[in-house]
């Protein structure tokens, strides 16, 4: 049967009842577990969801020097961020290497991730990164857990205040208490000079700033990050705003990041699950039926 006609002949109720009043209870037990299963959740923290990434325009030579050199970062990331949240590196910039195969590049991880969830976060970049930028001479990729970045020219320890990506909810907020308290949380985080949360009753937020920022620079991109955040997202309910070398975001009620599905396709996928339980089940009844049968 179509699953436009069930849902027109009847209900989520219908079937409920139906079940309830032909079915024993440990198969009665089955299908509300699997039921249950269906029934959305709120948001989870995600290190490995993809925020954004950039790609240089110019290409490095397959198997040229710099591939090596590459390939060297790559490996050294991986390992590393099993033993520290953050590292830089420079490596083929020696004089007696070619000068075609310098590269310098970073990692960092989220302040309030643990070092085995780190790892895994950038062992996810690690090979997300060539298929996202196949030979980029220079490539960022922003995970919600973690961060990596390589450049053929050194850019370690200089200040960065571009946008990168910016992100504003489609909610917006209009009373005064939220303002002020949308403020009081962006005020601590311009005030901090590596990585903190904050909260201020319903709202809360947290920023970060890359390792090769000195406290005073680190101060000075998160302070240009939420004036950023103010005027891109004006009175959005939740926002994100990633600049070069930091990034500030805040949110009021939960997280936004993931939209939510609509009630239709709820209902929608509900259903389905229902008509696919509801056909195991007919099946299985039948079969014991029939053993029943077979026995008397």
């Amino acid at each position: 049967m179509p699953l436009k006609s069930l849902q027109q002949r009847t209900s989520i109720n219908d079937i409920t009842f139906i079940l309830f009043l032909n079915l024993s209870s440990p198969l009665l037990l089955l299908f509300f577990f699997l039921f249950s299963s269906t029934i959305p959740f709120s948001f989870a923290y995600q290190p490995h969801r993809f925020i954004y990434g950039g790609c240089s325009q110019d290409k490095y030579q397959p198997n040229s020097p710099f591939e090596s050199s590459l390939n060297t970062f790559l490996s050294s990331v991986s390992s590393s961020s099993s033993q520290s949240s953050y590292n830089s590196f420079a490596i083929g910039n020696s004089t007696s290497t070619p000068s075609d195969s310098a590269i310098f590049g970073l990692y960092q991880c989220r302040g309030d991730l643990q070092l085995k969830d780190c790892s895994k976060c950038i062992s996810s970049c690690v090979n997300q990164i060539g298929l996202i930028c196949p030979y980029a001479l220079g490539a960022s990729l922003q995970l919600e857990g973690c961060y990596i970045r390589y450049e053929h020219l050194d850019f370690l320890g200089k200040p960065d205040m571009n946008v990168r990506f910016k992100k504003c909810s489609r909610s917006s907020a209009t009373d005064s208490e939220f303002y002020r308290r949308r403020d009081d949380v962006l005020a601590d985080l311009e005030a901090s000079s590596g990585f903190r949360v904050s909260t201020s009753g319903f709202v809360q937020g947290f920023g970060q700033c890359l390792g090769d920022l000195n406290s005073e620079d680190c101060s000075a991109c998160l302070s240009d990050a939420v004036g950023k955040l103010k005027s891109l997202c004006g009175s959005a309910a939740a926002a994100d705003v990633f600049l070069g070398q930091c990034y500030v975001r805040y949110w009021a009620s939960g997280y936004y990041n993931e939209p939510e599905p609509s009630h239709e396709d709820q209902v929608g996928k509900s259903v389905a699950i229902i008509v696919g339980v509801l056909a195991g089940l007919a099946i299985l009844i039948v079969l014991l039926s029939i053993c029943r049968k077979t026995m008397d």
